[in-house]
């Protein structure tokens, strides 16, 4: 049977406190002897209970002290390398989230530019709205350079497709070839 995902928070009732820190020094100290066991490692652990004194101590005080020691002598970078504060976690926690968020955002845009564009294709129609046809010559320019690439890429021939040069009415650049076609079918 699964066990429910525990709140990361101060535990209130002083009983249930006392029993969850016994609990769980516990299991820290039987892990500690783990990670000694199973990967040969000098590890201690250091308990110190609220309102103790005199801390619980993996595996005797004497070793714990020797491998603190040991820990201390390390010069200050490289055993600041390997020592992570919360801060430093919930940072690099929060520089992977953005770039997700960035990936999740830039998938939203093509596939809305993707629908745009087919709706375009099937209805026959261009959207008025300069935001949506700017959206979709963006799309469209886009998936006509990977369809030369493509090409290219297989038959060694130059892209058929050439992006072409800014379309300028009135003295107003109107960016690629979609606006002449918004242009045409307005006068059309």
């Amino acid at each position: 049977m699964a066990r429910k995902k525990v709140a990361l928070q101060y535990i209130r009732n002083d009983s249930t406190r006392l029993n969850t820190l016994k609990k769980h020094t516990k299991n820290m100290m039987k892990k500690g002897s783990e990670v000694a066991t199973l990967c040969n490692a000098k590890a201690c652990v250091l308990v110190y209970g609220e309102g103790t004194t005199v801390p619980e101590v993996f595996p005797s005080h004497a070793k714990a002290v020797a491998i603190l020691n040991r820990f201390k002598s390390i010069p200050e970078v490289p055993q600041l390398k390997k020592t992570m504060d919360q801060e430093t976690i919930l940072s690099k926690r929060l520089v992977q989230l953005r770039h997700q968020v960035e990936k999740i955002r830039r998938e939203r845009e093509d596939r809305e530019a993707r629908i745009l564009l087919h709706k375009a294709m099937v209805s026959g129609h261009l959207p008025g709205n300069i935001e949506e046809l700017t959206t979709m010559a963006w799309k469209l320019e886009l998936i006509l350079k990977s369809v030369g690439e493509r090409i290219t890429e297989r038959s060694g021939l130059p892209p058929v497709y050439q992006a072409h040069a800014p379309y300028v009415t009135g003295g107003m650049d109107m960016g690629s070839s979609m606006y002449k076609a918004l242009q045409q079918q307005h006068e059309g």
